[in-house]
């Protein structure tokens, strides 16, 4: 039976080699798209991280499920790399539509909730066929 102490000593290895991969491009990507296009308010800046960062991540992880790259975490440094570029890549449209919905939600900030959940309706009715 392993020592827990080296188990738990490698168990902090490994999660540590999962930040540096998943958090390096998250990062990364939200710098891109912060220097991209600036928010206007510190509130704007803050949820525009918040979801360039998730974006990155869970975007990414997803990605790597569905396109079934998970072998890459074995290959070494050039595998990882990949996968950061899958991760980076995946940040760059959350920040889009965080951007989007600012901008639609500053031209109906007088409106209520319900008037809101309808002039949605309209607006993907009028884009949708």
């Amino acid at each position: 039976m392993p020592e827990p102490t080296s188990s738990s000593a490698a168990g902090g290895f490994a999660a540590y080699k999962l930040a540096v991969a998943f958090g390096i491009p998250a990062g990364l990507a939200a710098i891109v798209v912060m220097l991209w296009i600036q928010p206007k308010t510190k509130r704007e800046w803050t949820m525009a991280l918040i979801c360039t960062v998730m974006s990155s991540t869970c975007g990414g992880a997803l990605a790597i499920e569905y396109l079934k790259l998970q072998h890459l975490a074995t290959g070494g440094v050039s595998g990882l790399m990949g996968m950061a570029g899958i991760i980076f890549a995946c940040g760059l449209p959350g920040w889009v539509l965080v951007r989007a919905a600012f901008i639609w939600l500053d031209k109906r900030k007088s409106l209520e909730l319900p008037e809101l959940v309808r002039d949605a309706k309209d607006d993907v009715k009028g884009i949708l066929p």
